[in-house]
């Protein structure tokens, strides 16, 4: 059974409306990811997001309109799953409320409107016309007052009605502006840009004649679209969008490739324009009645102004090249000359048009769509046979995103981040050599520290800041900078401690004298220290425990206690949210004790490790959660953080829980969050910090994964920052308060369409398209290209033929004609071959490049090929190759040490054409994704040798199991034994199984369906992982996918114990959490193709729909868990781990 998680949301922008939505003085933007609506305020410096909102199904339109009752305007919204639905804000729950919705306005006969869903709304507000299907027109009547119609329902949408129009592909249509007040006989007047039987663009003048059903009877009302004027015969092949003109010009404009054309309704009569060079117009927005703004395909934005003579009739236009945009999908003119650009294959923008000009003042980023991408870095490092519990923020992912002039790599990492603000370098010293981090002020009366002490194995090094200008210092204060620093902090009354391994010594801030000391006796050392401002906890080599009291910056000895050899301290702390105790953790036994103070007796012990093997190396007291008992975080040495409720009046621990974060100790370091809560950072090999979100507290990964030391910095010139220390530098950075997934960007300005790793040479082989328009032509070429891995800096570059694209990309290690391994990359392509007359004969070639130890490609191979090179994979020492209509199995050789080749050695036919290849792991199956007939599976036999299974003397290729079902698969991966998980390109998920044990043998030669479900999203690339999980795991990741419209998901097969529980949770969710529409939400997540339709998800799980559990209030959560066998904190826990995941 399968699990399905976001890591990164839909960033893809295609739908966009501006209206009054939260109150009727202030306009909000409402933009659609995908299934997501996202609710922005402006202010000057942009747009900031105020609410968003996840919804079942994927939008494809947005309209705005404004009820006669309302004093703000409700959002009509279409989606994917033709539903339908009408939404107000709710200024009391400050979230989007259902007015109203209509679902399945589908009629199985019709055919799908291949140019996309449109909505409009006629001039006069009376109605609003959807165009779904071909020939299909669905007018929807706005209620008007009348005789027994409610006040409330007046202004809202009715009852639906269908009429039928000959124009069968439509790709433009509007309403047009009336040139004068509407009598009460005229008509809304519909225009329509299509295409005839003849390949010929139309333009089509329709009346909507709408006659309403009986009051208070069943019966919709009547619509026709009537009385035809057919205005322009001759447009421009290229023309594709309507612009209605408003009045007092009135009638529209036809946007197209070489002219722009003005027709008025009218007369008929219109105005011709030539393009000073031809383009494609993909978007366009209305600034007022005579300005309009107009994108194209390559990102450039005009400004077209209308001219009018003395009769207010169009006689021409200017239109002028404003600047250069992301390519738009959407234009929203917000207000005082700024503009929204909502992008697909771009970084959305806000836009300050200027005189001649525009300014980019705000960017969203958009990783979308996502070509390829490549797993970097899952984080995962074994030791004695334990790996660390897995967490998407390990995984660095890197993709190719973007098109043409936006593409671009990014780099995708969920997690805590860090902004790095100054960098101090490493100071003239072995940084490897640090221990630890500590800031204090220096000076007396400052609000925030000044200097940073760090901490080396012989000395403590001082760097003082003023201002942005730092330096560092000799003499700080009294304080011993020729030793070892394991605590530094400031005491009250403008004090300062400082604690070595030979003393703990107070100083005065002012004078700069040393106060009071005190040193163990005998020249013992201090081991470990914990202090507060009353007093200090020292561990005297590891068998003694001493305790200072700070009166006025003078120490006293107040207590003492001795363990003796065979429980020896391994850690302690002392804490003002635990008055009057302390907590030593010891070698032995695994063992945690709380002690009494001042007299050190033991008050009761627990152990930490059932098996007492591992031990404690660090404890800390915070509070984490707001209003509630503080936490004791406990650090064992085997990686794993166990932590404890502390109960303050009786010292009492409960609630243990424990996580694996990685297989070294963790150090902590709390953070000061205001309000007396705190985060808490572990740093290990890889570093997490541990807050509070929804009353919970969440563990999440840190984006700097070379953290060694960590303290807080609150100085003036960097308010709350901490500072970093690394094995090369010294940073100071502004840290997140909460997970979130961070993308870095380097723009390429090709599209990125593949990508290989070389894991060794720590670089990245891109496949790239350049688009250029050039004197009205288009030019295209392709390129291979040698990246490194973080500085994204171009290595190398390698241009194609021309005509010839990039295909696919592979990193290899293959023979380097000495018999040892060596980094390559192997690229397919394809190309249009005229050379023979064979205008339409696709040829393609396989190149094979060496890496260089100077990290430069060297062409060392190429095999010339009958058709394209989509897919490529590494089947033991051989290489697969997915071409148009076969999979190909080539042996690199060598004819001589330094002439490598490609030799066929075998091959297999699909049924179409193979659109991707996975290969199983340890083994010479191949999975081929098929372009209609879902996946086959395929086994690579060598041609006999001693012990092989093959008896033919030749390679073979020999399907051994077929998945029989129709689908258009888009991406297929291996993702366990005799297991497969495959996308489609109509946004389904399907995991495949072959049946090994089947009782014959057409049992065991077909695969199948074990789970499936409908994603809303087409998947371009699934690429697998392999992690390490405890035996108590809810799920265990598998794989990464990365689709069309920017989303990023982890994909994971749930453990066989939890089946059925979390299968359970989600049917109980289903009755009890709905989205805005309340569509169902097993309908919305069950497998849809055009061959079959589910009423429900098959054994598959959304997590991001399982936590909202999270979210539900607390009889909610307790009507979920009835009868499931477990209670609402066990699912909470549960929960809260695979949010960890992602």
């Amino acid at each position: 059974m399968a699990y399905i998680a976001p890591i990164h949301r839909p960033s893809s922008i295609k739908h966009a409306s501006l209206l009054s939505f939260v109150s009727p003085e202030e306009d909000h933007l409402v933009v659609a990811k995908a299934n997501r609506l996202e609710l922005y305020s402006q202010s000057e410096d942009g747009i900031s997001l105020l609410h968003a909102q996840t919804i079942f199904g994927k939008v494809t339109m947005l309209n705005k309109f404004r009820p006669q009752v309302s004093k703000t305007d409700h959002l009509f919204v279409g989606t994917d799953k033709q539903a339908y639905y009408i939404l107000s804000w709710d200024a009391e729950k400050k979230r989007m409320r259902t007015e109203k919705s209509y679902v399945d306005l589908a009629e199985k006969t019709f055919r799908d409107n291949q140019t996309g869903d449109r909505s409009h709304i006629t001039p006069d507000g009376k109605y609003m016309t959807l165009e779904l299907y071909e020939g299909v027109v669905t007018v929807v009547p706005f209620i008007q007052r009348a005789k027994k119609i409610p006040e409330a329902d007046i202004g809202t949408l009715g009852e639906h009605t269908q009429t039928r129009i000959p124009e069968l592909f439509v790709h433009s249509s509007c309403f047009l502006y009336p040139r004068r007040s509407p009598g009460k006989n005229d008509k809304p007047k519909m225009a329509l840009l299509y295409e005839d039987s003849q390949s010929q663009k139309r333009l089509k003048i329709r009346e909507l004649d709408y006659s309403a059903g009986v009051p208070g009877s069943d019966e919709p009302g009547v619509a026709e679209m009537e009385n035809d004027i057919d205005l322009g015969k001759e447009l421009d092949r290229g023309s594709n969008y309507l612009v209605p003109v408003p009045a007092p010009a009135g009638g529209v404009l036809v946007l197209g490739e070489t002219q722009i054309r003005y027709f008025n309704e009218e007369t008929g009569e219109g105005v011709i324009q030539a393009l000073n060079e031809a383009t494609i117009f993909v978007a366009w927005a209305r600034i007022d009645n005579q300005r309009f703004l107009l994108a194209d395909d390559y990102g450039r934005l005009y400004l077209l102004m209308l001219e009018l003579d003395g009769h207010q009739e169009v006689e021409g236009w200017h239109i002028h090249v404003l600047g250069e945009t992301s390519r738009a999908n959407v234009l929203v003119y917000l207000d005082a000359g700024r503009l929204f650009v909502g992008s697909h294959q771009g970084d959305s923008q806000v836009l300050k048009i200027e005189v001649e000009d525009i300014e980019v003042i705000q960017t969203l980023p958009n990783i979308a769509p996502i070509l390829d991408c490549a797993i970097t870095d899952l984080g995962t490092r074994t030791g004695e046979g334990q790996t660390s519990e897995f967490s998407s923020g390990q995984a660095r992912i890197i993709t190719g995103s973007g098109a043409f002039k936006d593409g671009s790599l990014r780099s995708v990492r969920s997690g805590v981040g860090l902004e790095d603000v100054a960098v101090l370098g490493n100071m003239g010293r072995d940084l490897a050599s640090v221990t630890n981090l500590f800031s204090i002020r220096s000076e007396p009366g400052l609000g925030s520290v000044d200097t940073l002490l760090v901490s080396l194995i012989s000395e403590t090094a001082a760097f003082k800041f003023q201002g942005d200008e730092v330096e560092e210092v000799d003499d700080l204060k009294g304080l011993q900078l020729s030793e070892s620093t394991l605590l530094a902090r400031n005491l009250k009354m403008s004090r300062i401690m400082q604690v070595t391994s030979t003393e703990v010594r107070t100083s005065d801030i002012e004078s700069g004298m040393v106060q009071s000391s005190w040193s163990p006796q005998n020249n013992q050392s201090i081991t470990d220290v914990s202090a507060t401002d009353d007093h200090v906890l020292v561990a005297v080599d590891g068998v003694q425990l001493v305790l200072l009291e700070i009166n006025s910056g003078s120490l006293r000895e107040t207590a003492k206690r001795n363990f003796g050899a065979d429980t020896q301290i391994a850690c302690l702390t002392i804490s003002d949210l635990l008055p009057d105790k302390c907590i030593i953790g010891f070698w032995q036994n695994s063992m945690v004790s709380t002690l009494k103070l001042p007299n050190l007796e033991t008050l009761q012990s627990e152990q930490i490790s059932e098996e007492g093997l591992s031990v404690p190396r660090s404890v800390l007291i915070s509070q984490v959660l707001e209003k509630q008992p503080p936490t004791l975080f406990i650090a064992m040495a085997d990686g794993n953080v166990v932590t404890f409720v502390v109960d303050v009046q009786t010292s009492g621990l409960s609630g243990k829980k424990s996580i694996l974060l990685g297989t070294q100790q963790a150090s902590f370091r709390e953070l000061p969050r205001g309000n007396g809560v705190s985060a808490v950072v572990a740093t290990c090999e890889h570093p997490s910090m541990i807050y509070s979100s929804e009353d919970r507290i969440v563990y999440s990964a840190v984006t700097a994964e070379d953290v060694s030391y960590l303290c807080p910095f609150d100085s003036s010139a960097f308010p709350n920052a901490v500072a970093i220390a690394t094995k090369e530098d010294i940073k100071i950075s502004l840290v997140d308060t909460e997970r979130t997934t961070h993308v870095q960007t380097q723009s390429v300005k090709e599209t990125v369409r593949r990508i290989g790793w070389a894991v060794d040479a720590k670089a990245f082989g891109l496949g790239t398209i350049k688009r250029e328009l050039r004197d009205g032509y288009e030019l295209v070429k392709s390129h291979f290209k040698l990246v490194d891995e973080v500085a994204f800096e171009v290595l190398d570059t390698y241009a194609l033929n021309e005509e010839e694209l990039v295909e696919s990309v592979m990193y290899a290690e293959l023979n380097d004609g000495t018999g040892e391994l060596a980094d390559h990359f192997v690229v397919g392509t394809a190309y249009l071959d005229e050379e023979e007359g064979q205008s339409d004969a696709i040829r393609g070639r396989i190149l094979v490049f060496e890496l260089t130890q100077e990290r430069k490609l060297r062409l060392i191979a190429e095999k010339s090929l009958k058709g394209a090179c989509r897919c490529l994979a590494m089947v033991g020492d051989k290489i697969a190759a997915a071409l148009v209509k076969t999979v190909v199995i080539f042996g690199f050789e060598y004819e001589t040490s330094s002439a490598p080749f490609l030799r066929k050695l075998c091959s297999y036919r699909t049924s179409t054409a193979p659109i991707d290849i996975a290969v199983t792991p340890g083994d010479n199956q191949i999975a081929v994704a098929d372009l209609m007939k879902s996946v086959s599976v395929v086994q690579y036999k060598p041609g006999f040798t001693t012990g092989a299974s093959n008896t033919s003397p030749t390679d073979t290729l020999e399907e051994v199991a077929r998945h029989y079902q129709t689908t258009w698969a888009t991406a297929v991966a291996h993702v366990g034994e005799n297991m497969w998980v495959e996308a489609d390109a109509e946004g389904n998920l399907l995991v495949l199984n072959r049946d090994m044990n089947g009782v014959t043998e057409d049992d065991r030669r077909r695969l199948q369906v074990t789970s499936e479900m409908n994603l809303g999203e087409m998947v371009n690339r699934i690429r697998r992982i392999d992690v390490g999980v405890g035996s108590d795991a809810v799920v265990v990741p598998k794989a990464f996918m990365a689709t069309v419209e920017g989303s990023i998901y982890l994909f994971a097969l749930i453990s066989p114990s939890k089946q059925n529980l979390l299968m359970q949770l989600q049917a109980r969710l289903a009755e009890f959490v709905q989205s805005p529409g309340h569509y169902e939400f097993n309908k919305y997540r069950a497998f849809k193709n055009l061959v079959r339709e589910a009423e429900e998800p098959q054994r598959f799980v959304d997590g991001e729909f399982v936590e909202r559990f999270l979210d539900c209030a607390p009889d909610v959560q307790t009507q979920c868990v009835e009868g499931l066998g477990v209670g609402v904190e066990d699912i909470k826990g549960m929960l809260e781990a695979l949010r960890r995941l992602h």
